[in-house]
Formats: C-alpha cells, structure tokens, sequence
C-alpha cells in the first residue's frame, strides 16, 4: 500500500542513509482520507499538486514492478527532481506539474549538471500531457536510450 523511495545518490550508503519519500501504489489511499470532492480538491493548487505527483509516483511504481527499473527521488537543499528512474547505467529525471503556468526548472537543471541523465521529463503543464504519460509504460520511456 505505502513504499519509501530512496533518494538518487552515487554512493549506496548515501542512498541508505537518506529519508525515503513515502509513496502509495493506490490514490484512492490518499483521495479517500482528504474527505474533500473531486472540485474541491482541484480548487486547491497544493493538495492537487500532491495528487497529481502521488498519481505519477503509483504509476512509476506499478509499472516497474518486475522489471530492472529502480525508482527514486532527487533533492539536494531546495532543489529537487520528483522522480529519478535508472535502468542500469541509463538514468531519466521526471518532473511533475500540476498547472501549465511556467516554472522554473532549477532542480532538473542542477541535476543534470551532476548526473548527466540521459532524458529529462516534465509531466503536466507545458510538458507531457498527464493522461498520456499515465498510459505509456516506465520500460518505454528507455526506448530510443
């Protein structure tokens, strides 16, 4: 029902020492505990912002279940990268917005400095829409790597 998610680190005990970012495989766990409506929750960017990343976070988790993909987090002070997928030595930054309005990408762009990833993503906004990236399978995404 919950995970930890690991923080994206070089070295493993930096990994291990690090406080996990907690994930659901289920919304509905998060949904149904807000006690708020579907329009109430909407009409509030932080609590939507939390639903939407939570949304991506279950599907990266379902959909690497039984496969090589690792799954983990970035932050380094107030920079951070929501999701970090790594498939041996290929590695891809997912950044999730829940609003179109333009953000600056200052953590995708310390984190490319420092790990060279192979693909940058952003998921909602201005990047890719959040119902396709819901229907394309973690293992795609390293098409084409």
């Amino acid at each position: 029902m919950l995970t930890g998610i690991q923080k994206f680190a070089n070295q493993s005990v930096r990994r291990k020492a690090s406080i996990p970012k907690f994930a659901v495989f289920n919304t509905a766990l998060l949904s149904a505990q807000s006690g708020k409506s579907f329009i109430e929750a909407k009409s509030d960017p932080i609590f939507w912002g939390r639903l939407i990343e939570s949304a991506v976070g279950a599907h990266l988790l379902n959909g690497s279940r039984g496969t090589q993909i690792e799954l983990f987090y970035w932050r380094e002070g107030s920079l951070e990268v929501d999701f970090v997928l790594r498939l041996g030595e290929k590695i891809i930054a997912i950044e999730v917005k829940s609003s179109r309005a333009a953000m600056h990408h200052s953590g995708m762009d310390a984190f490319q400095q420092q790990f060279k990833p192979k693909k940058l993503l952003l998921v909602g906004g201005q990047g890719i829409p959040l119902e396709d990236f819901l229907t394309t399978s973690p293992l795609s995404l390293f098409k084409d790597l």
